[in-house]
C-alpha cells in the first residue's frame, strides 16, 4: 500500500536524545520530524535560500538547527552523530562526488551509528511528471550504484526494501513551487513545458478532493558502522 514518505522514518525507531543528521535538509521538513520526535537534529544543504526557509518554520535551538554546507565535505568531526539521513537527497548530489559524500557520512557517525538513505527510482507517476523539467534517470541509477559501492568500505547493510509512497498536490502550482523549492534552475524549463507539464499533471495524477496524488516508488537502506 502507498505510504506517505514520512512514515517511512520510522523504521529508524526511538531517536529521543540522539544525535541526528539530515543531509540535503532543503526547508527542514525532516529536521523538524526528527526534532519533535526528540533528537537534537541538524540540517546541513548548500541552497542558503532553502536554509532560510527551514529557520523560518521552526526554531533553530540546541534541538533542531541548520548549516550551509555540502554532502561531500560536512562541516563536523568524526563521530558526531547517531544518525546520519538522506532522505531523496543522495541522487541531487554531483555523480562524481556520491562515492565522498557516503563516505563522510561514515566518517561523522559514530560506531554503531546507522545511516538511513532514502532514494526515489526512475519510475512511477511523479517520475513520468517531472521527467520533462529534469529527466534523473541516470543520476537515480548512479546513486544505487554509490550505495552498492559504499558496501564495499565500512559501511554494512542492515536492512533494505522498496516501497511506494504518494505524493499529493493541490494544483499546478503547487507542483511547480515543489520542483523550484529542490532545484531553483527548474523554473526555465517549467516556463518552457508549461503546456505539455498541465497535461502531464491532469493526464498521470489521481484525482483527489484536495487534488491530485502521484506515485513514487523508491528503495530505503539502512546501513552500520
Amino acid at each position: 500500500m502507498p505510504r506517505e514518505h514520512a512514515d517511512l522514518l520510522d523504521e529508524l525507531g526511538d531517536v529521543r536524545d540522539l544525535d541526528v543528521l539530515d543531509v540535503g535538509c532543503g526547508e527542514g521538513a525532516v529536521v523538524r520530524r526528527l526534532a519533535s520526535a526528540g533528537a537534537r537534529a541538524v540540517g546541513v544543504d548548500p541552497l542558503a535560500a532553502a536554509l532560510e526557509k527551514a529557520r523560518r518554520g521552526g526554531s533553530d535551538d540546541a534541538s533542531a538547527h541548520y548549516l550551509e554546507g555540502v554532502a561531500q565535505a560536512l562541516p563536523f568531526a568524526d563521530e558526531s552523530f547517531d544518525v546520519v539521513v538522506f532522505f531523496n537527497s543522495l541522487h541531487h548530489v554531483p555523480v562524481e562526488s556520491m562515492d565522498a559524500a557516503l563516505a563522510e557520512a561514515a566518517r561523522v557517525l559514530r560506531p554503531g551509528g546507522v545511516l538511513y538513505v532514502q532514494e526515489p527510482l526512475a519510475e512511477g507517476s511523479f517520475f513520468e511528471l517531472m521527467r520533462a523539467v529534469e529527466d534523473e534517470t541516470n543520476v537515480r541509477a548512479a546513486a544505487q550504484e554509490a550505495l552498492r559501492r559504499a558496501l564495499e568500505g565500512r559501511l554494512v547493510e542492515r536492512a533494505s526494501r522498496e516501497a511506494v509512497t504518494v505524493t499529493s498536490l493541490a494544483d499546478f502550482a503547487a507542483f511547480r513551487t515543489r520542483m523550484i523549492g529542490v532545484e531553483p534552475g527548474r523554473a526555465a524549463a517549467i516556463a518552457e513545458h508549461e503546456d505539455a507539464l498541465r497535461a502531464a499533471f491532469e493526464r498521470l495524477g489521481r484525482p483527489t478532493p484536495d487534488g491530485y496524488e502521484f506515485d513514487q516508488p523508491l528503495r530505503v537502506v539502512l546501513l552500520g558502522t
